[in-house]
């Protein structure tokens, strides 16, 4: 159900005239809306930045900063709820369709009505109210998943140890018959484990509860860790894994957050593992010299290939592919997030039956 604007809403009143101020105040505060007001721009934005507001009215026209660059910065602002902005603008001014572009709701012209700027006024309240619901909404049930999936492990760590202590035989032998169900079990609940690991982390880049410790990697060691710990998987598949680190002369060191630059070529190549039945995985390190700005990381296989339709949602949420293995969705669009934070970039080349390349693209110094 939507919210009906509050009397205790907080509203800004920007303009450079003190009779139009005085005029806009006495209104709103006689309808027992709270009103703070600035006489020009960089005095709103900074209001703004220490007190955010429920609306803004905003005068379109100001000596110095305008309307339209005081509504482009409210907008580029990430830190700041989302806040209403009504546009003031005189009968004989430009077109306002700009300040729409640029994102500001509403417009009212001078000289504004009492019934016309109190309409507007619990209009765009609404509007606040109603997104703010849903914003709260959104975020309790990020709250509930991630809590939930923290909840999860505890269980599915345990049942991992205790398959593990079957699998090695500590709790007595187990006939041929059992040994494969155990194994069964035990696959099952490791996939199950990623899952949710996967899923808790998604969460926590989403809730921005997620600290990276940034440090010197070398990435031909962290490149080597990877493929020797997924070297059994590929060998299950007859699968040969690759390495081409090129010329060892050049820069192959990147500042990051060495844990989570694991955990995204572990995905990848991973990935590559899964989706390839026979042929190789080619891990790829291009160095870079000391006039480069990046050093590219590729991840090779000769699966079989992306369609073209699916290339271009593969790093959305939620997103999963065609292929009868594909998984939750979430692997890639975790992988894209932590390049993301790595202030780098991937992308994906692909040809159907022929194979995937994703490229990393990872900065040499933040």
């Amino acid at each position: 159900m939507m919210s009906q604007s509050s009397k205790s809403d907080k509203i800004l009143v920007v303009d450079d005239s003190p009779d139009n101020v005085f005029l806009i105040k006495t209104i709103l505060e006689e309808e027992g809306y709270t009103v703070s007001t600035a006489e020009n721009g960089a005095s709103a934005l900074e209001q703004i930045a220490q007190f955010p507001c429920d609306l803004v009215l905003l005068d379109l026209m100001m000596p110095g900063m305008d309307g339209y660059e005081v509504t482009k910065r409210i907008r580029e602002n990430k830190t700041l709820p989302f806040i209403p902005i009504l546009l003031i603008t005189a009968h004989d001014s430009p077109n306002v369709a700009h300040g729409l572009d640029l994102g500001a709701d509403d417009f009212i012209r001078k000289p504004v009505t009492v019934d016309e700027l109190l309409a507007r006024v619990r209009s765009l309240l609404r509007l606040k109210h109603s997104i703010d619901e849903r914003d709260e909404i959104a975020r309790q049930r990020q709250d509930f998943v991630s809590r939930l999936t923290h909840d999860l492990r505890t269980p599915l760590v345990a049942a991992d140890r205790i398959l593990m202590l079957f699998q090695e035989g500590a709790l007595g032998e187990l006939s041929p018959q059992m040994q494969e169900v155990i194994g069964i079990m035990a696959r099952s609940n490791s996939n199950l484990l990623q899952m949710v690991n996967t899923l808790l982390e998604v969460y926590r880049f989403e809730a921005g509860r997620k600290t990276l410790a940034f440090q010197t990697v070398n990435l031909c060691q962290l490149l080597e860790e990877v493929a020797k710990e997924l070297a059994p998987l590929a060998e299950q598949k007859q699968l040969s894994i690759n390495l081409d680190f090129g010329e060892q002369s050049a820069i192959t060191t990147v500042m990051g957050d060495r844990l989570e630059l694991h955990r995204l070529f572990t995905n990848l190549v991973g990935n590559a593992i899964k989706f390839t039945d026979s042929g190789s995985v080619t891990i790829r390190l291009i160095s870079a010299t000391p006039l480069d700005q990046n050093i590219k990381v590729e991840v090779a296989d000769t699966g079989p290939g992306i369609p073209p339709e699916e290339q271009a949602t593969i790093f959305e949420r939620f997103r999963q592919g065609s292929h009868k293995r594909s998984g939750s969705g979430l692997g890639l669009y975790l992988s894209h997030r932590i390049v993301e934070a790595h202030h780098g970039s991937i992308q994906v080349c692909s040809e159907v039956g022929k194979g995937s390349i994703f490229t990393v693209y990872l900065p040499i110094k933040q």
